[in-house]
């Protein structure tokens, strides 16, 4: 009878060998298929359509149409002084939890004021 370590050596060593020649196969049907106008894979989690780009390309920024998020919540709370944090959200169109910080850090700075629920211009 065989020792279990044994056995075991040979199993992994199969899986091993098997797997390589999977991997082989995958690149020659790859090649295969590009050679028949096939469409080159995706890089793994990019959406359709999107290209492969090389690390060293540099990325554009989007430019801010109406200026920061910051500024467009002080701007709201000056023309509607007493409005709450929820319907700046609404008019922002983004997710309350995120303008909760964006309006915490405008009450450090002393752009806003809280009281209650209600936020007013500082000054």
């Amino acid at each position: 009878m065989m020792p279990t370590t044994n056995v075991l050596d040979e199993a992994r060593e199969l899986v091993q060998k098997r797997l390589a020649d999977l991997d082989e196969e995958r690149k020659r049907l790859e090649r295969a298929l590009a050679e028949l106008g096939g469409k080159a894979r995706r890089a793994p989690g990019r959406p359709r359509g999107s290209k492969v780009t090389s690390a060293a390309a540099p990325r554009r920024r989007r430019k801010r149409r109406g200026g920061t998020r910051a500024d467009q919540a002080v701007n709201l709370i000056t023309k509607e002084p007493g409005i709450s944090a929820s319907d700046v959200a609404k008019q922002m169109k983004i997710k309350p939890n995120y303008l909760y910080r964006v309006l915490g850090d405008l009450e450090k700075e002393g752009r806003v004021k809280k009281q209650g629920r209600q936020y007013y211009p500082a000054g």
